[in-house]
């Protein structure tokens, strides 16, 4: 098994600063955070706004194509926000906050020399705080008013019920991305593969430029900046094959896994992969 492969599916010695970085930041968890609860607040209420949507519906039909053209915009611009505002340092207040929770923490907390978490307080580093779901419902309704006036209300419900489904997916990839390895992460199709998209992602090589999709690697492939060399479907269900990667990304995350003190094993990290 390759090295990356082995990442997705043991535990590995953290390298000295990673461990004293996540000892840090659990130290400053407050004492009643509570993950479930804070997991609980985010699905409960995305569901039950898509449940009151969906119940607002009057005899939809073709309204329901709107899913599409929207689930694509949604995805490119999951890969909009990943690039451009949580890895690079835009200099305002929530922008910047948005760099710092992302880029300056969560990939310190998690490299692709140790990805998953261990209890439910860690829950902090993966989810989103729930008031960003009440900012994308919030960025969401106008352009479901303008739809509701501009062709009919089922039309309106619908982007909302897409854009609050795309949310919760986005977390619930998120938070497989961050566990440890079992049956459903290394065996589901689409989840098993943003899961290796997602520990390439962490590659410090590569993590400000490469594989931006946290749910479907659509646009990374749509724009180039996937670490694979296929196509849409390939990118899809490729799984955890590290089979067609491009060459000038293998030599970097090489490089990266070779160097991180602790690495188990020794060679090249993606020689072998299947």
């Amino acid at each position: 098994m390759s090295e990356l492969g082995q990442v997705l599916t043991e535990r590995h010695a953290m390298t000295e600063r990673q461990r004293r970085f996540r000892a840090e930041y659990q130290a400053d968890i407050h004492p009643l955070y509570n993950g479930l609860l804070h997991i609980g607040v985010i699905y409960v209420v995305g569901i039950a706004v898509i449940a009151w949507c969906v119940s607002r519906l009057q005899n939809a039909g073709w309204e329901w194509l709107l899913v599409v053209p929207v689930f694509v915009l949604s995805n490119l611009f999951e890969w909009w926000i990943h690039k451009y505002v949580m890895h690079r340092l835009v200099d305002v207040w929530a922008l910047r906050a948005i760099y710092d929770r992302h880029t300056r923490q969560h990939h310190q907390y998690f490299t692709d020399n140790e990805m998953t978490v261990d209890s439910t307080r860690e829950f902090r580093i993966i989810f989103f705080p729930w008031r960003a779901l009440f900012t994308f419902m919030a960025l969401g309704v106008p352009f479901a008013l303008a739809l509701a006036w501009l062709v009919n209300p089922n039309a309106g419900y619908i982007l909302m019920v897409t854009i609050v489904g795309q949310y919760l997916i986005y977390e619930t990839f998120h938070y497989c991305c961050h566990v440890h390895d079992n049956w459903f992460v290394r065996y589901v199709p689409l989840v098993n593969t943003i899961r290796r998209h997602h520990t390439v992602h962490h590659s410090q090589g590569i993590m400000m430029d490469i594989d931006m999709n946290l749910t479907f690697p659509i646009a990374d492939w749509l724009m180039g900046t996937s670490d694979l060399d296929r196509g849409l479907v390939g990118h899809l269900f490729n799984g955890y094959s590290m089979k067609h990667v491009k060459p000038e990304l293998r030599a970097k995350i090489e490089k990266h896994m070779n160097e991180a003190p602790g690495r188990v094993g020794g060679g090249s990290p993606l020689a072998g992969a299947a």
